[in-house]
């Protein structure tokens, strides 16, 4: 489909909760005819095609989850150490530790399954399951994480005077977009109980190979 064609209009989605600075559209089709000699590929791939990007999708998402958490962590960290009531430091209070805590925890285990799908990738193995569970683990964690950074900064937290605010708008829209927590747990549950498995592939991405240093 080019742009142009009769039928097709395109515009752009103002008004986002977060991801601000990344620009997002939408396209409407209306009675658009596609002459055959745009076919791209094989007459029937397209959903296959379109699952198997979602692969590659997935794993970036899952990677800027886990960097949101990293970056709730830290902001939350460093307030926790500054900030101080009742003459002691936030981050001596039990509750605020155990939401850093959290955090941390949060972290290292997105990370390492995010890592995982990036060293199938690199070894030119089928990962649909593992970016699957990758993605809805981190994205999960991320909302979950920036809702504790606000908590932590109390009112400050709520202003946009400090990251945290902007961690937690841009951290929603990952839990929605590449397929949302809920189809995402539908899916790892029917790879376990042998409902799903994964088809055959015409072609896919190549075993990275990393080149000499010159």
């Amino acid at each position: 489909v080019e742009r142009g064609m009769p039928g097709l209009t395109t515009g752009t989605i103002h008004g986002k909760l977060g991801i601000r600075a990344g620009n997002t559209g939408w396209i409407s089709m209306q009675d658009v005819r596609v002459p055959k000699e745009n076919l791209l590929g094989y007459e029937g791939e397209g959903f296959k095609i379109a699952m198997f990007a979602l692969d590659q999708g997935r794993y970036t998402v899952a990677a800027g989850a886990t960097g949101l958490i990293r970056a709730c962590r830290d902001a939350s960290v460093r307030y926790a150490l500054e900030r101080r009531t009742f003459g002691k430091l936030i981050g001596e209070h039990q509750l605020i530790k155990e939401m850093l805590a959290e955090m941390e925890a949060d972290y290292q285990i997105c990370r390492l399954l995010w890592l995982r799908v990036g060293w199938m990738k690199n070894m030119g193995l089928r990962n649909t399951r593992e970016t699957s569970l990758a993605k809805w683990i981190a994205t999960v964690a991320s909302e979950r994480a920036a809702s504790n950074a606000v908590q932590i900064y109390g009112a400050y937290g709520y202003s946009n005077e400090y990251p945290v605010e902007r961690f937690y708008r841009n951290c929603k829209g990952a839990v929605i977009y590449e397929g949302t927590r809920e189809i995402h747990k539908l899916i790892q549950a029917d790879y376990l109980l042998g409902f799903r498995t994964d088809k055959p592939l015409r072609c896919t991405l190549p075993p990275w190979e990393p080149k000499p240093p010159k």
